[in-house]
């Protein structure tokens, strides 16, 4: 069936930032994109008032609607459990037929999001309208099966959860001995990153298929595969067999990759590449450098990814507020404190001794675990 002949479909809005009465002392939650990092939205970072909402396209959503995202990000999906407004980003879905379950439309829109990505419009940043929207086709087994597929995903979801909570104890741990290895920066010389790297260099964004890449055949990387603080491969689009990869623009172990475009909350995120398959290009929005001694590449890519980031992310900037953007010259500008060699390597060495409880175990177990979701929910609902 068609989305909108299941749901009562509608789009946000955003009270004019210039007025003062719309925003200051707000009451009423407004939901951005960067509020939908979870399934369940219950708080908002900001929040607009009376007159805001009586002045403006928006809406109030109440909860248990659906949250899709239309610009930008397109297809991240939440459930509202307040009531709330959102940005014009975002489409409200309020189910109307009992036939569809509201935690099985959840899941299955988020399993569509790479084919409601490819089916997106716009030249500075991708967006899907309301019409295309409601005419997506959903595959709709008996709500008793949408059920079952639902229990499995949940109990799956959580494993996913806990390993996750794993992940951020070894995170926790790590920033704790970074503090104990280096102590106070200012005690040490500081150089420039582009003084630190052979170069930062983008990549390119060859026009790609809408699903990822089987095995090591061709492709190239989405902003996923680093925006987590975990290099994922296998977040990845497959090139069409008439592209070439372009072989300068190929992932190479040791490589620290850095976000140069993304949402406010995600841009400037950045990994170390420990391992390849290979076959694989990283895309213009994603910026490569590598360290020039006696700079270590394990602490260089953790500086830049945690104490660093805010200071990298305040360099974006952009027209449009979902997007930010950093200037390569301006990234090229910021300091780097150069602890001595031997340091570098011992705090290196620690997080080598970390990672192998981290890649060994607890990443396995999520990749595994996401593989089972994914082929578990196809198999059953959704034939095409």
């Amino acid at each position: 069936m068609k989305l909108g002949e299941l749901c009562e479909i509608c789009s946000g809005g955003t009270p004019k930032r210039s007025v003062a009465e719309y925003w200051k002392d707000g009451t009423i939650p407004w939901v951005k994109i960067g509020d939908m990092s979870e399934k369940y939205v219950s708080s908002t970072e900001e929040r607009i008032t009376d007159a805001g909402f009586n002045n403006s396209s928006v809406k109030m959503l109440e909860p248990g609607t659906l949250l899709y995202s239309i610009f930008a990000s397109i297809g991240a999906v939440s459930i509202l459990k307040i009531p709330a407004s959102t940005n014009q980003a975002i489409a409200g879905l309020k189910i109307k037929d009992d036939s569809l379950d509201r935690d099985f439309l959840y899941h299955y829109l988020k399993s569509r999001e790479s084919i409601s990505k490819s089916s997106g419009r716009g030249a500075a940043q991708n967006n899907i309208n309301l019409t295309i929207l409601r005419n997506m086709q959903v595959t709709l087994p008996s709500i008793e099966i949408q059920r079952s597929i639902v229990r499995n995903l949940e109990m799956i979801s959580n494993q996913v959860t806990i390993a996750e909570s794993h992940l951020m104890d070894l995170d926790a741990l790590v920033k704790s001995r970074f503090v104990e290895i280096f102590g106070d920066f200012a005690c040490y010389e500081t150089k420039p990153l582009i003084k630190c790297v052979d170069c930062i260099e983008a990549g390119k964004s060859p026009k790609c298929l809408a699903f990822s890449r089987k095995m090591a055949e061709p492709g190239v990387l989405k902003l996923s595969a680093i925006s987590s603080g975990v290099y994922c491969e296998n977040e990845n689009k497959a090139l069409p067999r008439s592209v070439s990869l372009t072989i300068d623009k190929v992932v190479h172990a040791n490589d620290i990759l850095l976000s140069r475009k993304n949402t406010p909350e995600l841009v400037g995120r950045s990994v170390l590449v420990k391992h390849t398959d290979g076959n694989i290009m990283f895309p213009d929005i994603i910026f490569r450098m590598h360290p020039l001694p006696p700079i270590n590449a394990m602490y260089l890519s953790y500086l830049l990814a945690g104490p660093l980031l805010h200071s990298i992310q305040s360099l974006a900037h952009g027209s449009a507020k979902s997007m930010s953007n950093i200037p390569k010259s301006e990234l090229a500008k910021l300091s780097i404190p150069i602890p001595a060699l031997n340091l570098q390597n011992e705090f290196a060495n620690f997080v080598s001794q970390v990672d192998k409880s981290r890649f060994g175990g607890m990443l396995h177990l999520l990749n595994s675990l996401s593989g089972i979701m994914h082929a578990s929910f196809f198999s059953v609902a959704d034939t095409d």
